[in-house]
């Protein structure tokens, strides 16, 4: 097996593998949320267990889960929201209050 260092390989290359990363570590933290929610005995919503299965259906499709480039980084599976949601039920599984940032009026 031949190992080639970061210098020989191609720019596409380097954001395909970077693409792929990000795409495992988003579906684990889906996952985890998911699991540490059953295990905790934390009730989501119908929302929010719709909203789980739905980003992690997108993202093993298409390998992101929001189409809008304004919404995320570019290298991003998950879009700013998402990530907030995201958090949100990971917290309510752990047991902490983390509540969604409003603007001021």
């Amino acid at each position: 097996m031949v190992f080639r260092s970061a210098k020989d390989k191609s720019l596409q290359e380097l954001r395909k593998r970077q693409r792929a990363r990000s795409r495992r570590a988003a579906l684990r933290a889906l996952r985890k949320a998911r699991d540490a929610a059953s295990a905790k005995g934390a009730e989501l919503s119908l929302w929010e267990t719709e909203f789980l299965g739905s980003v992690e259906e997108r993202i093993e499709t298409y390998g992101r889960a929001f189409g809008d480039p304004q919404k995320g980084a570019p290298g991003a599976t998950l879009s700013n929201r998402q990530t907030g949601k995201l958090k949100e039920i990971a917290a309510k599984s752990k047991g902490k209050v983390r509540r969604s940032r409003t603007w001021p009026a």
